[in-house]
């Protein structure tokens, strides 16, 4: 049987693989400059929008190289203007990626993984089990989408990147990262590490290679109980991470570091929102070499047994760390009404505000 070579993907070249390319297509030099900047930079969709080059050159890359792109297949607006898109990958699978303006505030919540493995309680991805990893470039592209859409609609950049959409980051380190490179690197996007956010469930060992491999970014514990007891009732990764752990954990980051580290801690009705768990609260925060407490408002999803914490009660909660000196952020809902707010993202189309994007897919 006659065995069909499969064509590498042209983004998984370095720039010298492509001066190499370049050298045996009897190309100029520079060509390989020119092909990096559109595929980085320019953000092409295909070898035939690299206008500058010449057309046979395209041709015989079109011939030798696969070139996967993830397309925006769906938009839908929020009635607060937080933007959700749906993601659909080359191989037929979808994630989703938000776009939510806040002030001065841009913020992209791109996803790493399709689907998710951890299976919080909370949380709509986690009832939909993982697919898969997302290569490096399926999550560049969803940022370089997502800043495509604010300069239409805001006439300007995003401001922030959070990694806090669909997936668990620390389980596909390596693409992450290699994302991250590519996100803030001068051939690339050229954005600052520090305007970007990573969000862990919470995993000590990658915790840990995090501050060995000296990330410039800013991390954020998805924590959501100030107990080992109630943290592992919501979150299974907390039986094999326990808060202990991760409190060493965060702390040799912040020590290798001194990046940014915030707690993210979703308020459940009658679960986790009560004056004793604000106390285990600040009990944890006084251990802390940081000081930033984000609360968040809890979005129901349709099999989650949880529903959101009265305002009255969230806000004895807030009180009661704000008078133990506790620096607490409320964070406010956006896009619950496409479920596109935290926890919500489990690809479910609201098909009265979703639009076709075809002006987004191609130039």
């Amino acid at each position: 049987m006659k065995q069909t070579s499969v064509r590498p993907n042209i983004r998984h070249l370095s720039l010298s693989d492509l001066q190499e390319y370049v050298a045996g297509a009897a190309q100029p030099a520079y060509r390989a400059r020119q092909l990096y900047g559109w595929l980085w930079q320019k953000h092409a969709r295909s070898f035939e929008q690299m206008s500058d080059l010449p057309k046979t050159f395209r041709e015989k890359l079109a011939n030798d190289f696969s070139f996967p792109v993830l397309n925006v297949e769906l938009l839908q607006q929020s009635r607060d203007g937080t933007v959700k898109c749906l993601f659909r990958l080359s191989d037929g699978k979808a994630v989703e990626g938000v776009l939510i303006p806040s002030g001065d505030r841009l913020t992209a919540c791109v996803s790493s993984q399709a689907g998710c493995s951890l299976g919080c309680k909370f949380c709509a991805t986690g009832y939909l089990g993982l697919q898969r990893n997302l290569m490096f470039e399926e999550i560049f592209d969803q940022v370089a989408f997502l800043n495509e859409i604010a300069m239409q609609q805001a006439g300007r950049r995003l401001t922030n990147i959070v990694f806090m959409g669909m997936g668990e980051p620390l389980l596909n380190y390596k693409q992450v990262l290699l994302a991250i490179d590519k996100i803030t690197s001068p051939d690339g996007l050229a954005f600052s590490p520090r305007r970007i956010t990573l969000s862990t469930a919470g995993i000590s060992k990658m915790i840990y290679r995090l501050a060995d491999d000296q990330v410039k970014f800013n991390l954020a514990l998805s924590l959501h109980a100030a107990t080992d007891e109630k943290r592992s009732q919501i979150m299974p990764i907390n039986q094999s991470n326990r808060i202990p752990d991760l409190l060493e954990a965060l702390e040799y980051f912040y020590k290798l570091t001194r990046n940014e580290i915030s707690i993210e801690y979703i308020l459940l009705k009658d679960f986790n929102d009560s004056l004793d768990d604000a106390k285990a609260l600040v009990k944890l925060y006084r251990k802390l070499p940081f000081k930033v407490v984000n609360l968040i408002e809890y979005n129901p999803v349709s099999l989650s047994p949880f529903s959101r914490t009265e305002s009255h009660v969230a806000d004895q909660f807030i009180a009661y760390l704000q008078r133990q000196h506790v620096n607490v952020r409320l964070r406010r809902s956006r896009g619950a009404d496409i479920d596109a707010a935290c926890g919500q993202l489990a690809n479910v189309v609201h098909t009265e505000a979703a639009q076709r994007l075809p002006h987004v897919n191609a130039r």
